[in-house]
């Protein structure tokens, strides 16, 4: 049995394997250590791409394989266990044959809302300079905008060393995220069930 993951982010080969090694370390927290249970993890750039990744391997994947994609919803989610009812409706995405709602593992509704939910992390990596009072709340983080929830991360950062931007600096804040603060949030504490239970 083989499992793979393929993951929304990073445009160029640097930041694909500084989006590999931040979700590796997110999801080496889940008890997935390295070599034992730990999926292969595949950073494809765009979200496109990684449905075009995901879609290819689905197809030639065995039985007993576990082939999912861990992408940005862009969007709230009605249901959080109908994932491809969703990117259906949203992407007009349509499910591979033999596919199931398990494949599909949503940051909803970006990357940035798991960043937000972890006030220590950003406290400890960006320090003092952060602007804590320009994040937004965290009550009903998964229904806000995606727009407005990496404008606030921005604004709250613009003043440190480090500012957030997508990339190298955005996959270092995934690998210091503690899966116990993101577990409040629905769709990670979905993707945490459905890693253990599969693989």
């Amino acid at each position: 049995m083989s499992a793979h993951l393929y993951i929304e982010g990073g445009e160029s080969k640097e930041d694909q394997i500084r989006c590999r090694e931040g979700f590796r370390k997110l999801i080496g927290k889940l008890g997935f250590a390295a070599g034992k249970k730990m999926p292969r993890l595949s950073a494809c750039g765009g979200r496109n791409a990684a449905f075009d990744d995901f879609k290819t391997a689905h197809g030639s994947s065995k039985e007993g394989d576990y082939i999912a994609m861990l992408i940005d919803s862009e969007d709230p989610v009605a249901d959080g266990e109908k994932t491809w009812e969703h990117l259906k409706t949203r992407d007009n995405w349509d499910k591979p044959a033999g596919a199931v709602d398990e494949q599909v593992l949503l940051m909803t509704t970006c990357m940035e809302t798991w960043i937000v939910a972890d006030r220590a992390a950003l406290k400890e990596h960006y320090g003092q300079k952060l602007q804590e009072n320009a994040l937004p709340p965290l009550i009903d983080l998964e229904n806000r905008n995606r727009k407005e929830v990496h404008d606030k991360l921005t604004q709250a950062t613009r003043d440190c060393s480090n500012a957030y931007a997508k990339g190298k600096r955005s996959f270092e804040v995934v690998g210091m995220l503690n899966q116990t603060v993101l577990s409040s949030l629905p769709a990670f504490a979905r993707m945490a069930s459905v890693l253990k239970a599969k693989l």
